[in-house]
């Protein structure tokens, strides 16, 4: 058996998994495989892929050119950039892995504490030999607005309640004693970006969601708010929000997740001003590939053993 490991940009998946115990030729992958051409010649004649998050799509031509697939395991429950019906429809079982809900609220934080507290222009400034040149702001007494009050919604939540914060939550089918559960106020889409100092994305990227936060949101939001995104790329416009920054008519954005994945290097976000960029490092953090690449080395031996678990249906 031939196992793949795609995009292992750390060079840290083989220390997650015991991957010695599937008795396979395992490959680990380390740059990303953008073109279809590459990744088809790359991974044929491998039984076992195994795509990390949503950074490597599987379409029908990409099935329909790998005739070698047997089972493509997913980390996380579930991957909006594999086509799971196709994959049916070529005879692969698609296996996904269990999640932890800790990392990417966490990430989250560390965004807004560095845009409200600009920590990257003092930490660089610092390095060039300069002392204090900004003024930060104080979380306590703001209003903290949440689009999307799922598992990691509430999570963002309850961190905003500690800090003092006032919370108000929307989605389009926000239950409001879920909300007050929470500890966050039901709003209307309109109050929620016309009233938060922050507005925070935690939404399920589909259809009807692309595109939720574009330039009628922006105009909504005041000059001091920060936006921030760690849920998926296209929940923004991102055209409204390069020129909302540019125009200086929000304070800042924190943005983990991009339209295409890794960003472009000529992109406008990387020269946009008062923006914090990470690499969409929400799940990257030891325990969570350590569930992910452990559960991957599961569902390979289940899916041999002809017990195949976590599987995904369309």
């Amino acid at each position: 058996m031939r196992v793949a490991v795609l995009d292992d940009y750390q060079r840290a998946a083989h220390r997650f998994g015991d991957w010695g115990s599937l008795d396979a030729e395992v490959t680990f992958l380390h740059d990303h495989l953008a073109d279809t051409d590459t990744l088809v010649d790359t991974l044929r004649g491998h039984d076992v892929v195994v795509a990390m998050r949503e950074r490597t799509p599987f379409t029908e031509e990409r099935f329909a050119r790998l005739p070698d697939l047997e089972l493509l395991v997913t980390t996380g429950a579930a991957n909006a950039a594999i086509d799971v019906a196709a994959a049916h429809r070529h005879g692969v079982t698609v296996s996904g892995t269990e999640s932890k809900p800790y990392a990417t609220p966490e990430l989250t934080w560390g965004l807004i504490l560095s845009l409200m507290r600009h920590i990257p222009e003092e930490s660089a400034g610092m390095r060039r030999g300069e002392w204090q040149h900004t003024l930060g702001g104080d979380l306590h007494g703001r209003t903290l607005g949440i689009v999307g009050l799922g598992r990691l919604g509430a999570r963002v939540a309850a961190v905003g309640n500690a800090f003092g914060m006032r919370v108000i939550a929307w989605s389009t089918h926000l239950d409001p004693a879920h909300a007050r559960a929470h500890g966050a106020e039901p709003v209307d889409k309109e109050t929620l970006f016309a009233t938060a100092d922050v507005v925070t994305l935690h939404y399920k990227l589909s259809a009807r969601s692309t595109g939720l936060v574009g330039r009628p949101e922006l105009a909504l939001m005041k000059p001091g708010a920060y936006l921030v995104n760690t849920s998926r790329g296209p929940l923004v416009d991102t055209d409204a929000l390069v020129d909302a920054l540019r125009e200086g008519r929000i304070a800042g954005a924190g943005l983990d997740v991009y339209d295409v994945e890794p960003l472009p290097a000529d992109d406008p976000l990387r020269t946009a001003p008062r923006t914090v960029l990470t690499p969409h490092l929400g799940y990257v953090t030891e325990e969570t590939y350590r569930v992910f690449y452990g559960g991957a080395v599961e569902a390979i031996a289940a899916h041999r053993a002809g017990a195949p678990v976590r599987t995904l249906t369309p």
